[in-house]
């Protein structure tokens, strides 16, 4: 019925072509004023003052040669210019020969220019009727535009209509070559079979895809959305590995299907929101004064103020423009905000972990991450969106992907060995029962395999952090002093966990952040030879 519509839309202006066609040359000068405007045949009296110019300049372009039989100068020429106009121009070796007809009109260094009476009529006949076609050239071009201009409305209309055509006819060439699918929009309540009544429609995407991107890779992977109304969806996932990608996805479907496109997908139903926030990518403006950090404050406070529970907001790695701590309080404060005060649905990919807690404490965040697989220290990012947290991003695999010299690979896979260990060991000693210990994580560590320094290192920690529980279980049982038996002297005065004292504190003061492999294995071993000496 549209298309219909349309069709009835599309007024032919047979007039206005017609009169264009008549009155238009059919390539036109680009100054309106200097002639050639007016298609010939379109008005007689113009066609007359051309054809009178036309002959004059005829006439002068025979005149060189006739003069020149008539005179017997060979070199006699024919010129004009814009100051004196028409002239014959004759050398100083041939003035002998001038007829008594020519007048002078200007003397060179090494000639004579002359005018005839003749020459003078024809000029003035063809400056005349130059300036005479020019003018009238012009009347008639002025009228065509007022004609033409009067059907304005008419144009105007035509032109909304092939551009609609136009769109419409572009969306629907995309949409047969690319696969696209007509989505299902709805609005307010969820009238689906498997609907209360209470939820409102959210988004629901099969086998969705990027319309850009999937044009530029080889073998895309779709990827699934499924948004409640007023959710935060919380993404993590290693770098590279899709998340942007699928944030502008799930976007994009929503702006194509409210445009009246099919959209890149197996099956799409979609909510109808007022808006779309995105706050993705990072850059400074230096003209403004702005780091790159302030304007991506700037761009989440607008998104904050003006966003809603019909707004669509994705945000892409909030805080990560600043300090850890500030960052992630941020991130995790802004995440909260959109969840409990504006109830807007949202997409929210970080690298900050602890958000995934979020899933826990509020009612409508759930968790999505991108996989990858390990093997043989190599990690294949699957670009395949599944429920649940991430536990690595993988970013020194992302280094050695772009190409960053090895020695800063290798020193950045020591350092995050070496934190892990650490925050493993200070979690133990708090007694924490969710300490992992580094060789079981999920992390760059282990997708990278650990070294044996390493394995060493953190089978030693394991063992001191159980022979330090013993201690302190041994002391709490150990009888008031009075009741103690004298040390009797020898091998039996050494502590009874056969460690030497302060063993425990100086392994709790090594920097193994700043320690190489190499270095942690020797401290390792310094600390067991005192062990075996003493033993």
């Amino acid at each position: 019925e549209h298309l219909r519509d349309l069709g009835d839309r599309l007024d032919e202006l047979a007039g206005v072509r017609g009169l264009i066609d008549d009155a238009i040359a059919t390539d036109p000068p680009q100054e309106i004023t200097e002639g050639g405007v007016i298609r010939e045949g379109f008005d007689g009296d113009l066609d007359d003052l051309r054809a009178t110019e036309r002959e004059g300049r005829e006439w002068v372009a025979d005149l060189e040669a006739s003069e020149r039989e008539r005179t017997g100068i060979d070199s006699l020429s024919v010129g004009h210019n814009q100051v004196h106009g028409y002239y014959i121009e004759v050398t100083d070796a041939n003035l002998d020969r001038v007829p008594d007809d020519y007048r002078r009109r200007q003397t060179l260094k090494n000639s004579e220019r002359y005018v005839t009476p003749e020459l003078k009529e024809r000029e003035e006949e063809i400056v005349g009727a130059a300036e005479r076609a020019d003018a009238l050239e012009y009347e008639l071009f002025v009228d065509v535009r007022e004609r033409v201009a009067a059907e304005t409305e008419r144009i105007q209309a035509l032109a909304d209509a092939l551009a609609e055509l136009d769109a419409l006819a572009s969306l629907a060439a995309v949409a047969v070559e690319h696969d696209y699918v007509r989505p299902e929009l709805r609005e307010g309540v969820d009238e689906s079979p498997d609907a209360d009544g209470a939820a409102t429609a959210g988004v629901e995407i099969e086998g969705g895809r990027h319309p850009v991107v999937e044009r530029t890779e080889d073998a895309f992977v779709p990827n699934d959305a499924d948004l409640p109304r007023g959710s935060v969806a919380v993404i993590t996932g290693p770098n590279m590995s899709g998340k942007s990608t699928y944030m502008r996805s799930v976007a994009l479907a929503v702006v194509l299907a409210q445009t009246g496109s099919f959209v890149p997908a197996q099956a799409a139903t979609l909510p109808v929101f007022d808006r779309v926030f995105t706050r993705v990518g990072a850059s400074d403006d230096i003209a403004g004064g702005q780091s790159t950090f302030m304007r991506e404050m700037s761009e989440l406070t607008e998104i904050l103020h003006d966003a809603g529970p019909d707004s669509l907001v994705l945000l892409d790695e909030v805080g990560r423009g600043t300090a850890t701590t500030d960052g992630r309080a941020i991130a995790r404060a802004a995440a909260e905000f959109l969840h409990d005060e504006l109830g807007a649905t949202a997409l929210f990919a970080t690298h900050y972990h602890g958000l995934t807690d979020l899933a826990d404490e509020r009612e409508r965040v759930f968790n999505l991450h991108f996989t990858a697989t390990r093997e043989d220290g190599d990690v294949t990012f699957l670009h395949r969106v599944v429920p649940g947290a991430s536990s690595s991003s993988y970013g020194v695999k992302v280094a050695e992907l772009a190409g960053v010299p090895g020695a800063v690979v290798d020193r950045a896979r020591d350092l995050v060995a070496a934190e892990e260990a650490d925050r493993w060991r200070a979690a133990s000693g708090a007694g924490r029962e969710d300490a992992v210990d580094p060789a079981d994580r999920s992390g760059e560590g282990e997708a990278e395999g650990d070294r044996d320094g390493d394995a060493s290192l953190r089978e030693f920690l394991a063992e001191e952090a159980s022979e330090d529980g013993s201690r302190s279980g041994s002391e709490a049982d150990t009888p008031p002093e009075s009741e103690r038996a004298e040390p009797t002297g020898g091998d039996d005065d050494r502590p009874a966990a056969g460690a030497p004292p302060g063993l425990a504190a100086e392994l709790r003061d090594l920097d193994l952040a700043r320690m190489t492999p190499i270095e942690a294995l020797n401290a390792l071993h310094d600390l067991q030879s005192r062990v075996d000496d003493d033993g």
